[in-house]
């Protein structure tokens, strides 16, 4: 067909342009290969879609996925591609028209998230081997905590695509994802010496990913490791990343910002404040609010916490004034996040027993898995809520948590010593046991 052009799945795409092709195949090239969420939707280094159109400024597919890029990167710029891909369709193929209702309706301010995962699921029926699109579908499943969905998804596409090349991608992705993983839950259970940690980190450094180095420095905190360690990866293979020219600098922030908080809980946060201070001043640029609920969260957090009340109080605001724009199935979704970000204000700001009802007698962070944290990620929310029961008085209540969760993650040393401040409080004789098993395992893990 004239004027048609064949990206790299072997789908049609409107252009004269190889340039234009060859910028996009790039890009898909990046985001396959992407290792975090992070890396999927912020990285600077997929801002070369933007280079198709300058080869090609009338290409939908171009202008829809710059589009997708922009609304995360600089937003001011999106709806222009936006319009201009809507500006466009009638000349466009089947495959940029099902690429652009899928985006389109995914960034539109009232979406019903099941709505877009079917257009997603509907663009993947008949262009399966668009693994971008899988990809994109995905992540909304990961915010919508239905790992079902994404699953759904995965083997919708498989069948038609694992006889192709694009299979490679697949292969390259899951392997090195799923040997990191598979090493890191390793370590977190055996905790057998040091240098499997450092091993660790050797390995994980091929992919320069800061969110991998945040799971070996947690790695090195929950072990009870000397804190000269976790400082050593926060500076050297977190903070250093931004250092880069082609950094994802909130990536990066939100990995600092979940260590520092962890530390925080700790009572660690000393040798950090520094750091805590610096992290909250670059925080303070309104440009980076606002890109995923997580890190708005945090954001919160560091900024009550260093005393920049007024730039917390205006990150809040607007996340409630985004809470009140959103539909009803939404909000039911989004509460316990709204919730959370509330208390999160308080708590840097020193009011516990505030914090404390804003999250309710029932919490637990699995959920508020909506606001796009994982299991790990979200996990420390659980700790300021444990460590703020026991600063208020509600000794009783953190026990019975606390035990429940020991159940789960027995080898913690942290969570026996939450346990037995909590038995001390109460005055529960099982204290000195219960303290004997916590430097017990304060000094299994690294000799």
């Amino acid at each position: 067909m004239e004027g048609v052009k064949l990206d790299m799945w072997g789908y049609e795409v409107r252009t004269s342009s190889d340039s234009c092709i060859s910028a996009i195949n790039s890009y898909y090239h990046q985001v396959c290969l992407s290792l975090s969420l992070w890396c999927l939707v912020m990285g600077e280094r997929d801002s070369v879609i933007l280079e198709a159109l300058v080869h090609d400024k009338d290409c939908v597919l171009a202008n829809i996925l710059a589009a997708h890029f922009l609304c995360y990167f600089d937003p001011s710029r999106a709806p222009n591609h936006f319009q201009a891909a809507r500006s466009l369709l009638e000349q466009a193929t089947k495959y940029e028209k099902a690429v652009f209702d899928a985006i389109s309706y995914l960034k539109s301010e009232d979406r019903d998230d099941d709505v877009a995962v079917e257009l997603h699921s509907k663009l993947l029926k008949d262009f399966p081997r668009d693994l971008v699109s899988l990809q994109r579908a995905q992540v909304l499943c990961f915010y919508m905590n239905r790992a079902d969905l994404s699953l759904d998804l995965a083997q919708q596409v498989l069948t038609p695509v694992i006889s192709s090349s694009i299979w490679s991608y697949v292969i390259c992705k899951f392997n090195s994802c799923a040997m990191y993983y598979s090493m890191s839950a390793t370590l977190r259970k055996q905790w057998s010496s040091w240098k499997d940690a450092h091993l660790l980190g050797v390995l994980v450094h091929r992919y320069m990913l800061t969110h991998n180095w945040w799971h070996v420095a947690l790695c090195y905190l929950e072990g009870n490791s000397p804190i000269q360690r976790v400082l050593e990866v926060y500076d050297h293979c977190i903070w250093k990343e931004l250092e880069k020219s082609d950094a994802a600098c909130p990536e990066v922030h939100l990995n600092a910002l979940g260590l520092l908080l962890r530390l925080y809980v700790r009572g660690e946060i000393d040798a950090f404040e520094d750091r805590l201070k610096i992290l909250a001043g670059c925080l303070t640029d309104e440009a980076n609010w606002y890109l995923e609920w997580h890190f708005d969260s945090l954001t919160i957090w560091a900024l009550a916490s260093t005393g920049k009340l007024s730039k917390a109080e205006a990150l809040l605001n607007g996340l409630k004034s985004r809470f009140s724009r959103m539909s009803l199935k939404k909000q039911q979704l989004m509460q316990r996040g709204m919730l959370l970000a509330e208390a999160l204000y308080e708590y840097g700001r020193g009011n516990e027993k505030q914090a404390l009802e804003l999250l309710g007698p029932d919490f637990d962070a699995n959920n508020c898995k909506a606001i796009g944290a994982s299991n790990e990620q979200a996990d420390v929310f659980n700790e300021v809520w444990y460590s703020m029961l026991l600063n208020t008085g509600q000794a009783a209540k953190a026990i019975e948590v606390i035990e429940k969760r020991i159940k789960k993650r027995e080898g913690v040393p942290f969570l026996w010593c939450l346990l037995e401040r909590g038995y001390n409080l109460t005055g529960r004789k099982e204290a000195a046991i219960v303290g004997e098993k916590a430097r017990a395992l304060e000094t299994t893990y690294f000799k």
